[in-house]
């Protein structure tokens, strides 16, 4: 009996050996899911008659028109948004305007959703407005936005590096905390990664559910990193479905890529929108062209993959062949980029003077606002960097100067600098005080407790 008990023990040991070595051996991805699977749902992600996952974008003209995108399950029929302008009288809403919603059905692993979404055209500029949007028996709250003025007046928007994990318990403190510094913000930019498996529907619930009644009055403007992939039956890259259900986008970029390429204009200012992930090339010639004919005095490039990598080993030779000789041609001002999960911003040798010093645009920027965090490489192209620290940056639209602000999400000014327009040259960087020069490392920073 003895001897049979030994057995037993030695079997269950070898069992649970082999079960913890089989999971080490999976891929890190793959190990990441099995972990994803097994935690508690923090949100619920069934959709219901009510609507829910309501954000703002934009298709056509900020100056006339706003796109509002919501969520249901399968029971509603008759989709609708109301909008009015806003007063301060309730009775507001005996005045509203009733419009039909185009709807796309998706299908996660978990349930059946439809989405719905309405353009409002038509409106006058620099107008605010309330909506809501329901079927006539389930309504949202209102909800207020503005139109974009037709004047360059000035204005301010948020831009959000990498969220991707944690996303519910440690990025909602920083969309709340950028829109409490912010609260008249124009629009909210994403350089991508805004999950970590682009098809797990409870993240992207966790995404809305950390941003809610924010990502309804505050219009988004998104690109896609490449956490928003994942692969076709034959092993091709192909974006989530949830990405062109949640996000309606403007429709004047590569026909190839909706809703990943595209350009933006808010009063004064060009946003361009680049998938970095791949086709490159074609969006080459696509970014030239967009340049080339640019009416805005400033002009933003956003994508995912960072043009300047800030981590030894990363760098995207593709991006820098075939995009920055473009970028540094049209004197663009701001690149803001993800990807890496540190901080970073500096320049190009082309923008630099003698002494290595910043001296005019392109700047270039790489932030994080999620929990995951990477090593930051000693790079040439820097002149601020950060570890282990989640940032948001406000930046600032005049007539003939841009100020950018970086923030911790705790409230300190990390980095600052202010762009000043100059006659057919290149905008010139002037660096700005900051409340602290030492620059945050994993080696100064709060560490995780020792088990």
């Amino acid at each position: 009996m003895r001897l049979e008990h030994m057995r037993v023990k030695f079997l269950i040991f070898v069992l649970l050996n082999f079960s913890w070595i089989t999971a080490c051996l999976l891929p890190l991805h793959l190990q990441a899911q099995k972990v994803a699977q097994t935690a508690v749902k923090q949100v619920n992600s069934t959709p219901t008659p009510r609507p829910d996952r309501i954000i703002l974008t934009w298709q056509t003209d900020p100056t006339t028109s706003q796109t509002v995108t919501w969520r249901t399950d399968k029971s509603v029929k008759t989709p609708l948004a109301e909008i009015a302008l806003a007063d301060a009288s309730a009775n507001f809403a005996n005045y509203a305007k009733a419009l039909p919603a185009q709807t796309e059905p998706l299908k996660t692993q978990t349930s059946e959703a439809l989405y719905h979404s309405v353009n409002f055209t038509q409106l006058l500029p620099n107008t605010l407005y309330a909506y809501r949007v329901g079927d006539g028996t389930y309504w949202s709250e209102w909800f207020q936005f503005r139109t974009a003025s037709q004047e360059p007046e000035p204005f301010s928007f948020i831009y959000f590096g990498d969220v991707q994990n944690q996303v519910f318990s440690h990025w909602s403190r920083v969309i709340r905390a950028a829109y409490a510094e912010v609260p008249k913000a124009k629009f909210m930019l994403y350089v991508g990664d805004l999950i970590n498996h682009p098809e797990d529907d409870t993240e992207w619930q966790e995404w809305f559910a950390a941003g809610s009644f924010i990502h309804a009055t505050v219009p988004n403007i998104l690109v896609a990193g490449n956490h928003e992939y994942t692969r076709n039956a034959v092993g091709f890259p192909r974006i989530t479905h949830h990405w062109a259900a949640q996000f309606n986008l403007p429709d004047n970029g590569i026909k190839s890529e909706p809703d990943l390429v595209y350009y933006t204009d808010y009063q004064n200012l060009r946003v361009i929108s680049l998938n970095s992930y791949w086709k490159v090339p074609a969006q080459a010639k696509w970014l030239e062209e967009i340049l080339k004919n640019n009416p805005k005095k400033w002009t933003v490039v956003t994508c995912h993959y960072p043009i300047q990598s800030t981590a030894i080993g990363r760098e995207n030779e593709n991006l820098l062949k075939h995009w920055q000789p473009i970028l540094d041609k049209y004197k663009v001002d701001l690149v803001l980029q993800g990807h890496d999960h540190t901080y970073a911003r500096g320049a190009s040798s082309a923008s630099k003077e003698n002494n290595g010093c910043l001296k005019t645009a392109p700047v270039y920027v790489v932030s994080i606002s999620g929990p995951k965090m990477y090593t930051l490489g000693d790079k040439e192209w820097l002149e601020r960097g950060a570890e282990n620290t989640q940032l948001y940056q406000v930046i600032t639209v005049e007539q003939d100067k841009l100020i950018y602000k970086s923030m911790t999400v705790t409230g300190e000014l990390y980095d600052a600098f202010e762009l000043q327009k100059q006659k057919d040259e290149a905008a010139r960087v002037t660096e700005l005080k900051t409340a602290s020069k030492a620059e945050r490392r994993f080696t100064n920073t709060l560490k995780a407790p020792t088990k």
